[in-house]
């Protein structure tokens, strides 16, 4: 059974202000921070850090990012219901499970295998279903399932990845934080075949993207 009390969901509350107070202005991604039970997606032992806005350590050094900035990149996708998403770093599903709640149809790459394992048997047990979970490359995208309404990036990349920008519709956007460390957050829109615009949100800092050497 999965505990999730009347005390967490008050935390919830509690740090979706907080979020609020920072400059997160989508009702929709805030009702989403209030509904999910972060605590879950870590270790028991770390459960009083759950409602911090911090990231925490979850395993194959990777980390559970910091609510601001989950928040902060599914505001800008501007997501829509039924939008179709790909997602590049399940990592522990919390974001994922943003995407979900905001009603996207979201298609999640991972490549840590431990870490793909754990999430797609986790997040079922929460009623989360992403339309497909993929262990994979996620420099390569998902090119059978292209064009996507929006692709977001939860990894440090030190470049943008060439087929995620061809695998974007024409309006699509693509969140990526770009860099070593720490990482500037873009946001890219495709706004024809070969013409994107460009904005950059200032300083972030995520775990290394990996790519697939062989």
């Amino acid at each position: 059974m999965l505990n999730d009390t009347h005390k967490h969901k008050g935390m919830r509350n509690q740090l979706a202000n907080v979020l609020q107070r920072k400059g997160i202005t989508d009702a929709a991604v805030l009702e989403a921070v209030r509904n999910i039970p972060r605590h879950l997606f870590m270790d028991s032992s770390f459960e009083d850090h759950a409602y911090q806005d911090k990231a925490f350590p979850i395993g194959a050094g990777q980390t559970i990012s910091q609510p601001f900035t989950v928040a902060f990149q599914s505001q800008l996708l501007q997501v829509k219901p039924g939008d179709k998403i790909l997602e590049i770093g399940t990592g522990s599903g919390y974001q994922c499970a943003m995407l979900v709640k905001l009603k996207a149809r979201v298609y999640s790459i991972e490549r840590q295998l431990e870490l793909f394992k754990k999430t797609s048997r986790f997040l079922p047990k929460l009623g989360i279903r992403p339309k497909q979970m993929i262990f994979g490359d996620g420099y390569k995208g998902l090119p059978e399932e292209a064009p996507f309404d929006s692709i977001i990036v939860t990894a440090g990349a030190p470049f943008i990845p060439k087929p995620l920008m061809a695998q974007l519709k024409i309006g699509g956007r693509l969140v990526i934080p770009v860099g070593s460390d720490p990482q500037i957050m873009t946001l890219l829109v495709r706004t024809g075949e070969k013409e994107f615009e460009k904005t950059t949100f200032g300083e972030f800092r995520f775990v290394p993207m990996l790519e697939d050497k062989n």
